[in-house]
């Protein structure tokens, strides 16, 4: 089993920025691809972005590209998304998940765990 925890979420106006952080425990942080979705009021669970274990390969959404960064730190036990440049659209709860897997995945069925989410709102 693997929790995750994430946390760094608000309120933010356009423009600005934000970073998320999400906690992991349990069996070895390392071991797993990392991924963070989002998901809006009404809409499906969108890809935001992906890590691979060493954190050498990221993937991101279309949507994101540019203005967002995945990271990971192993010895924190920790994965974090960088968001800049923020947009109204980009309101939603954020969600991260692990997958025991050595290539990072942008499907969300591929994710074996999930944490709780965190809420972030941008105003226009």
């Amino acid at each position: 089993q693997v929790q995750l925890v994430e946390s760094g979420g608000g309120l933010v106006q356009a423009g600005g920025s934000l970073r998320l952080s999400c906690a992991a425990s349990g069996r070895t942080f390392s071991n797993y691809a990392m991924g963070w979705f989002r998901q809006a009021p009404g809409k499906e669970r969108e890809f935001v972005a992906a890590i691979n274990w060493r954190g050498g390969i990221t993937y991101y959404g279309d949507s994101v590209k540019g203005r967002f960064t995945i990271s990971r730190d192993n010895a924190k036990n920790t994965v974090y998304l960088q968001m800049n440049s923020l947009k109204p659209e980009d309101t939603a709860i954020y969600y991260c998940a692990a997958a025991n897997s050595i290539l990072p995945n942008t499907r969300f069925n591929q994710y074996d765990y999930w944490g709780q989410g965190t809420q972030v709102t941008v105003s226009s």
